[in-house]
């Protein structure tokens, strides 16, 4: 990184999926607006949601729909169970994917907990103009997730590139 720049805040929306977390107990949804509060970012909003692939969409349709909102990271539902549906509600959302952000995150998640990453389908992609990451609801996955990858994307001094230089054109048509 770079200080040539000055930090852009961004307003991020945090997601929990589950159908038995409550904002108590919330541990990963915690770690994450944690983590983007003490990275500069705003938190626009956190929700916590049965994973339900209508509800999902509905939530997550509302934040992309608002412009106000640049970022969605959720956690949890992408995993392999029959109640885990976060890939499935978001994808059809996407304008654009960022395939290489699941690939990377399980590259990464290989040191913490080896051939158990496979069971991950986090992904992230780009639906009007917002930027979302899907992360497994594990606090250790969000801690790699947001430390490793979407912290430094998510800065503007960040060199060679960055996802927020990026924000003024991603409507482009």
């Amino acid at each position: 990184m770079t200080e040539q720049q000055e930090f852009k805040p961004l307003n991020i929306a945090v997601l929990t999926v589950s159908d038995s977390r409550n904002e108590a107990d919330d541990a990963s949804g915690r770690v994450l607006v944690e983590r983007l509060q003490e990275a500069g970012h705003r938190l626009a909003e956190k929700l916590i949601v049965p994973d339900d692939i209508y509800r999902l969409r509905a939530v997550v349709s509302r934040w992309i729909a608002d412009e106000a909102v640049n970022v969605v990271i959720s956690t949890g539902g992408t995993g392999l169970t029959g109640r885990d549906s976060t890939p499935e509600a978001i994808r059809v959302l996407l304008d654009k994917e960022i395939e290489g952000f699941g690939e990377i995150f399980r590259w990464l998640s290989w040191e913490e907990v080896g051939t158990s990453t496979l069971q991950s389908r986090c992904l992230a992609g780009l639906a009007n103009g917002t930027y979302i990451f899907c992360l497994p609801g594990s606090t250790g996955a969000c801690r790699t997730g947001w430390d490793r990858l979407i912290k430094t994307q998510l800065d503007c001094r960040t060199r060679p590139c960055n996802l927020v230089e990026l924000l003024p054109r991603v409507r482009e048509r």
